[in-house]
């Protein structure tokens, strides 16, 4: 029996589209739904385009959880991967899901995380910073934004004449490289 993850993205979902394309034709995990809290965002594209369902629930449903879960127990979900996605998790899913949901953040966690820290505003406050680098961290989801236990870690060099995007371009090339390959080792 395969391993099911429920993919959760609120953008254009490239790291979607990259976990999926490491896990295609691979029988021990099944990528049944991909879920997003905006209808109009390109990952449903991605979505089509790779023949997988897609849904979108509601901020409200994301407040509550309940029909989410409800969703997810009826689809056999076993993990969560958010890849992407900028809601707070509701303690529901949390709660059903202990270390099994777990999200990438594209800085070194403790640092440059928090409510609002996302895709470009991290990159943007690491270049303002003067860190030297940069990178990823793929941790566990807690009911606090970016706080749960980290899974792993890669860096990358921010040199000081890096621009946010320059910062983006490194960080992106990291999550595409390990994101897929921490899945299936944490699930495998």
């Amino acid at each position: 029996m395969s391993f099911r993850i429920a993919l959760f993205a609120s953008g254009s979902g490239s790291n979607a589209e990259n976990i999926l394309n490491f896990f295609s034709g691979n029988q021990n995990y099944e990528f049944p739904i991909i879920i997003s809290n905006k209808k109009d965002a390109f990952v449903h594209e991605r979505a089509k385009r790779l023949q997988i369902p897609s849904v979108t629930f509601s901020r409200e449903d994301f407040l509550n959880g309940e029909n989410i879960l409800r969703f997810l127990v009826d689809k056999k979900i076993d993990a969560i991967v958010l890849a992407g996605f900028l809601l707070k998790v509701p303690a529901v899913l949390i709660d059903a899901f202990p270390d099994k949901i777990i999200n990438i953040h594209p800085a070194l966690l403790p640092k440059h995380g928090g409510k609002g820290m996302y895709g470009h505003f991290v990159h943007e406050a690491v270049a303002a910073s003067g860190d030297t680098e940069s990178g990823i961290t793929i941790h566990y989801v807690n009911n606090n934004y970016d706080e749960g236990n980290t899974i792993f870690q890669a860096t990358c060099p921010v040199l000081s004449t890096d621009t946010p995007d320059m910062i983006a371009e490194k960080v992106h090339a990291l999550e595409y490289e390990h994101f897929p390959r921490v899945i299936a080792e944490l699930w495998g």
